[in-house]
């Protein structure tokens, strides 16, 4: 909330990913940024991605700067929590007016 509460709405994503990153810093939350997520098929690599943020090595953190969070970021974060056996993920979407977050739960069934 404080990085919206300064920089407000309107700048690219990667403003918000490097301010995200100093707040974190400043705070002492343990974060890793650009973290790889692969993705097998038949013990094979099929893709591998690049979330934003992981906290605590549990928390996925995914940044928009977009009008609104639609399903296709949801299922986006819901697949790297599938990829990654975490439960929990965060979107951040610092395109509105007040910061959107959604909260994201997988139970890996």
């Amino acid at each position: 909330m404080e990085v919206h509460k300064i920089l407000g709405a309107g700048f690219l994503e990667s403003v918000y990913d490097e301010a995200l990153a100093i707040e974190l810093d400043l705070r002492q939350i343990p974060h890793k940024r650009q973290k790889p997520i692969e993705v097998f098929y038949k013990n094979r690599l099929a893709k591998q991605f690049v979330c934003d943020f992981v906290a605590y090595d549990k928390i996925i953190i995914e940044l928009k700067a977009i009008k609104k969070i639609s399903d296709t970021e949801s299922a986006q974060v819901l697949n790297y929590l599938k990829a990654t056996s975490l439960n929990l993920g965060l979107i951040l979407n610092f395109g509105s007016s007040s910061l959107e977050i959604k909260r994201i739960i997988s139970t890996h069934q």
